[in-house]
């Protein structure tokens, strides 16, 4: 097996939804800087990603919606028709510079991800894990649906059974309306409840396909660490997955401005720990995650993980520097812990009961 490879590329450098959308921040330049600054990303780790041409994608999004995208980019500019069918040009999913170019490049990070782990190995493909994107139109800042162009591909390679989790604060519609009522396919989802886009339910389960868990506000890394010892891993393990996906969103932090969910990064280390022994394939993609020093102590973190890096208590000043370099359009600013570690102090708490006994509804469908 081959070691971890880490996929990125330089479209994501300085592209903009707009100056006040969330996604206005540095994400995967951030992680790689931080990497390359720590020594953890040596020639030969990284691989650049190819952008997915059209007829890739259409295992899942519809070829008219896809020409309304690349139309959209190269005319900077839709109809009011267009918006109206496609949800191209809202709040949400505006138009921009690289609006196809580059969740076309995500996708073809998937794409390679999956050929690279074809006789098994671990591949991180940060700017993936646009779970929101459905077949004929852009929903929640995605425009293509990275996880599902990636599990497609690692199904019409030959793999039976393939095991999809996500940890981000919003549940993955794009992904579950996809695969709802395989065979193939298990989601394990563990997301905000009563936040957009409101779907995954407890009792939503895709036809068997789906184990959806909502949580409360203020979900902590104790009660995660329980939801991943009594529902995550036995759910994967029942499955006998011949390929792990985890959704890695950042969103789910303490820090993030569109959760109120209360996990540290220690949690998101966990589960990259946890799942990686539970397949010879594991991908790992980001996901949402909206407060730019969060998300780049996240994945960064995660590639330390996935790459068996040894972290340092206190940051390198040029890594430092590269965190204290970061712009956010809100009036939050980061505290120290932000700027000098990547691990964040434990957040642990109480388990609720009502969090005890969804797990155990859920687990009793083994």
């Amino acid at each position: 097996m081959s070691a971890p490879v880490f996929i990125g590329s330089t479209i994501y450098r300085g592209s903009r939804y707009g100056r006040l959308h969330p996604l206005s921040i540095e994400r995967v330049p951030a992680v790689i800087d931080l990497a390359r600054a720590l020594g953890w990303l040596p020639e030969g780790r990284y691989l650049t990603s190819p952008r997915a041409k059209p007829a890739a994608l259409t295992g899942f999004h519809d070829p008219d919606y896809l020409a309304a995208l690349q139309r959209a980019e190269a005319e900077g500019q839709v109809t009011d028709a267009v918006r109206e069918r496609y949800g191209l040009g809202t709040l949400s999913n505006p138009v921009f510079p690289e609006m196809y170019r580059r969740p076309a490049t995500a996708a073809g990070g998937g794409l390679l991800a999956a050929e690279r782990v074809a006789q098994g190995g671990v591949v991180y493909n940060p700017g993936g894990g646009t779970h929101h994107g459905l077949p004929d139109r852009a929903s929640g800042f995605c425009y293509v649906n990275e996880p599902v162009v990636t599990i497609q591909r690692l199904l019409a390679m030959g793999l039976s059974r393939v095991a999809y989790v996500d940890i981000d604060a919003h549940h993955g519609d794009g992904v579950e309306l996809a695969f709802a009522g395989s065979s193939r396919v298990r989601m394990i989802s563990v997301h905000e409840e009563n936040r957009w886009p409101r779907t995954g339910l407890l009792t939503d389960d895709a036809g068997g396909a789906a184990f959806n868990l909502p949580v409360g506000r203020g979900f902590n890394d104790t009660e995660f660490a329980l939801v991943l010892e009594e529902l995550i891993l036995p759910v994967v393990e029942d499955f006998a997955p011949e390929a792990v996906f985890l959704q890695c969103g950042a969103d789910a932090l303490t820090e993030d401005p569109l959760s109120r969910l209360a996990l540290s990064n220690n949690s998101h280390r966990a589960a990259v720990r946890a799942l990686r022994g539970l397949s010879p394939r594991f991908i790992v993609s980001g996901g949402g995650g909206y407060n730019p020093w969060s998300v780049a102590r996240c994945w960064t973190s995660v590639w330390g993980e996935l790459s068996g890096q040894d972290v340092p208590d206190v940051l390198p000043p040029a890594a430092q520097a590269l965190l204290r370099g970061l712009v956010w359009a809100r009036k939050g600013r980061p505290n120290a812990a932000l700027l000098t570690t990547l691990h964040d102090a434990p957040r642990e708490g109480e388990v609720r009961d009502t969090l005890r006994a969804d797990v155990e509804r859920l687990a009793a469908r083994i």
